[in-house]
Protein backbone atom coordinates (compact mmCIF):
# COMPACT_ATOMS: atom_id res chain seq x y z
CA UNK A 1 0.00 0.00 0.00
CA UNK A 2 1.12 3.52 -0.75
CA UNK A 3 2.27 5.85 1.99
CA UNK A 4 0.37 8.74 0.40
CA UNK A 5 -1.43 9.48 3.68
CA UNK A 6 1.88 9.82 5.50
CA UNK A 7 3.17 12.17 2.80
CA UNK A 8 -0.07 14.15 2.89
CA UNK A 9 0.17 14.45 6.67
CA UNK A 10 3.75 15.77 6.31
CA UNK A 11 2.55 18.39 3.82
CA UNK A 12 -0.30 19.44 6.12
CA UNK A 13 2.08 19.74 9.08
CA UNK A 14 4.52 21.79 6.99
CA UNK A 15 1.70 24.15 5.99
CA UNK A 16 0.65 24.39 9.63
CA UNK A 17 4.20 25.23 10.74
CA UNK A 18 4.68 27.81 8.00
CA UNK A 19 1.34 29.43 8.74
CA UNK A 20 1.39 31.23 5.39
CA UNK A 21 -2.28 31.69 4.59
CA UNK A 22 -1.62 33.74 1.45
CA UNK A 23 -1.36 30.73 -0.87
CA UNK A 24 -2.25 27.66 1.19
CA UNK A 25 -5.81 26.40 1.59
CA UNK A 26 -4.56 24.08 4.34
CA UNK A 27 -2.97 26.93 6.31
CA UNK A 28 -6.11 29.03 5.92
CA UNK A 29 -8.28 26.21 7.22
CA UNK A 30 -5.97 25.50 10.15
CA UNK A 31 -5.87 29.21 11.02
CA UNK A 32 -9.65 29.10 11.51
CA UNK A 33 -9.18 26.63 14.37
CA UNK A 34 -9.98 23.02 15.19
CA UNK A 35 -13.72 23.58 15.25
CA UNK A 36 -13.78 24.80 11.63
CA UNK A 37 -11.52 21.91 10.63
CA UNK A 38 -13.97 19.49 12.24
CA UNK A 39 -16.88 21.18 10.49
CA UNK A 40 -15.17 20.81 7.10
CA UNK A 41 -14.44 17.15 7.80
CA UNK A 42 -18.11 16.61 8.61
CA UNK A 43 -19.22 18.35 5.41
CA UNK A 44 -16.93 16.18 3.31
CA UNK A 45 -18.04 13.01 5.09
CA UNK A 46 -21.68 13.88 4.39
CA UNK A 47 -20.87 14.49 0.72
CA UNK A 48 -19.22 11.06 0.58
CA UNK A 49 -22.30 9.49 2.19
CA UNK A 50 -24.56 11.14 -0.37
CA UNK A 51 -22.52 9.78 -3.27
CA UNK A 52 -22.45 6.31 -1.68
CA UNK A 53 -26.25 6.35 -1.42
CA UNK A 54 -26.57 7.58 -5.00
CA UNK A 55 -24.26 4.81 -6.16
CA UNK A 56 -21.93 7.12 -8.10
CA UNK A 57 -18.59 5.42 -7.51
CA UNK A 58 -16.58 8.04 -9.40
CA UNK A 59 -17.94 10.88 -7.28
CA UNK A 60 -17.71 8.72 -4.14
CA UNK A 61 -14.01 8.16 -4.83
CA UNK A 62 -13.41 11.90 -5.12
CA UNK A 63 -15.43 12.70 -2.01
CA UNK A 64 -13.65 9.94 -0.08
CA UNK A 65 -10.30 11.52 -0.99
CA UNK A 66 -11.60 14.91 0.18
CA UNK A 67 -12.80 13.29 3.42
CA UNK A 68 -9.40 11.71 4.09
CA UNK A 69 -7.65 15.03 3.48
CA UNK A 70 -9.98 16.87 5.85
CA UNK A 71 -9.61 14.11 8.45
CA UNK A 72 -5.84 14.66 8.40
CA UNK A 73 -6.32 18.43 8.68
CA UNK A 74 -8.65 17.93 11.65
CA UNK A 75 -6.13 15.62 13.33
CA UNK A 76 -3.35 18.19 12.72
CA UNK A 77 -5.51 20.94 14.21
CA UNK A 78 -5.69 18.91 17.44
CA UNK A 79 -2.06 17.68 17.27
CA UNK A 80 -3.09 14.05 16.87
CA UNK A 81 -0.49 12.21 14.77
CA UNK A 82 -1.66 9.89 12.02
CA UNK A 83 0.72 7.29 13.52
CA UNK A 84 -1.46 7.20 16.66
CA UNK A 85 -4.57 6.50 14.59
CA UNK A 86 -2.75 3.82 12.62
CA UNK A 87 -1.56 2.21 15.88
CA UNK A 88 -5.16 1.90 17.04
CA UNK A 89 -6.10 0.29 13.73
CA UNK A 90 -3.13 -2.08 13.94
CA UNK A 91 -4.13 -3.11 17.45
CA UNK A 92 -7.54 -4.08 16.10
CA UNK A 93 -6.22 -6.20 13.24
CA UNK A 94 -7.21 -9.82 13.38
CA UNK A 95 -10.11 -9.23 15.76
CA UNK A 96 -13.73 -9.21 14.81
CA UNK A 97 -15.42 -5.85 15.09
CA UNK A 98 -17.91 -7.34 17.53
CA UNK A 99 -15.18 -8.62 19.85
CA UNK A 100 -13.19 -5.39 19.58
CA UNK A 101 -16.19 -3.24 20.45
CA UNK A 102 -17.14 -5.50 23.37
CA UNK A 103 -13.61 -5.17 24.79
CA UNK A 104 -13.76 -1.36 24.93
CA UNK A 105 -14.16 0.22 28.36
CA UNK A 106 -17.76 0.92 29.22
CA UNK A 107 -18.83 4.57 29.57
CA UNK A 108 -20.04 4.83 33.16
CA UNK A 109 -21.45 8.32 32.64
CA UNK A 110 -24.54 6.99 30.85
Amino acid sequence: MSNVLTRLEATILARKAAGDTSDSHTARLLAKGPEKCAEKFGEEAIEAIIEAVKGDNTKLTTEAADTLYHLLVMLAARDVPLADVLSVLESREGRSGIAEKAARPKDTAK
